[in-house]
């Protein structure tokens, strides 16, 4: 194995700019909610708690929520968020007592809704960040569409044709390239020395190679790959968006991508999730 690589020459990763896809993965949104029989928004998606009509509520929910902060300053009533599984919990109760509120609205009203309503930012805590920049809230936003679309899509066979959904190079690399952004935080408290290099893959024409190297302090996140790495997962393309969203569970998971190199820097990735979740 070579040597550990020093890291102060690292290049970043780049920003994501997804504010162009918007309207195009919204408009299939919109499209596939108006293909849906009445029998299909009852359909259960890989999210334990909520049906297809669940996820169409909570796609309302949220911008709607994000607009009342962000535009208006008016916030919920919330208790003590001293730690991130206090802003987990937090977060599950409001968006069950949206989904509550907004399920019992008739397909038809969803839609009609969801094609009023704007997008607002946050700061994208499952990074590790209070505050963020523009472009990544953004993408974080872009990530919730995608994915929770996708739940839908596997939830109802018949929509689920790679040609003809969102399982594309365009509308889903940006979804991993953004999810991927995690790492740093997910490895935190992974001990490793200086100029350790991990890399994750995602298999698949969508996928692409992701480098996390050990700094002085932190891990750093970056394009370049030194070659040899401590440890290399590969995670198939269809179940990579699951794993960081908890719509697959760990078991099933490990069974399905490979590993190579040492585990204990390997296998971190599998519990990394890159949504607000208790």
């Amino acid at each position: 194995m070579s040597a550990p690589i020093t890291t102060h020459s690292r290049e970043p990763l780049q920003p994501i700019l997804t504010a162009h896809l918007f309207p195009k993965v919204d408009g299939l949104l919109l499209e596939l909610l108006r293909s849906l029989a009445p029998e299909e928004w009852e359909k259960q998606t890989v999210s334990p708690k909520w049906k297809v009509k669940d996820v169409a509520a909570h796609l309302l929910d949220t911008p709607l929520r994000g607009l009342s902060i962000a535009r208006d300053g008016y916030f919920p009533p919330a208790p003590k968020l001293d730690s991130p599984a206090a802003l987990g919990a937090y977060i599950d109760r409001l968006n069950a007592e949206g989904v509550a509120v907004y399920r019992r609205l008739s397909p038809a009203v969803l839609i009609a809704l969801m094609e009023i309503v704007p997008m607002a930012p946050y700061g994208v805590s499952w990074a590790g960040e209070d505050k963020s920049a523009n472009w990544f809230d953004t993408a974080r936003e872009y990530t919730e569409r995608w994915h929770h679309q996708q739940q839908i899509r596997l939830a109802v066979p018949r929509l689920g044709n790679a040609r003809t959904g969102i399982m594309k190079r365009e509308l889903y690399y940006p979804v991993l390239d953004c999810f991927m952004r995690a790492l740093p935080f997910t490895y935190r408290n992974v001990s490793a020395a200086p100029g350790t290099a991990i890399r994750i893959v995602v298999s698949g024409e969508c996928g692409g190679s992701w480098h996390l190297y050990g700094g002085e302090t932190k891990w750093v996140l970056t394009e370049d790959d030194a070659g040899q790495a401590a440890a290399e997962t590969t995670l198939p393309q269809e179940i990579a968006w699951r794993i960081f969203t908890k719509g697959i569970d760990r078991e099933r998971a490990l069974s399905q991508v490979r590993v190579s190199g040492d585990r204990a820097l390997a296998l971190p990735v599998l519990g990394m999730v890159s949504i607000v979740s208790a």
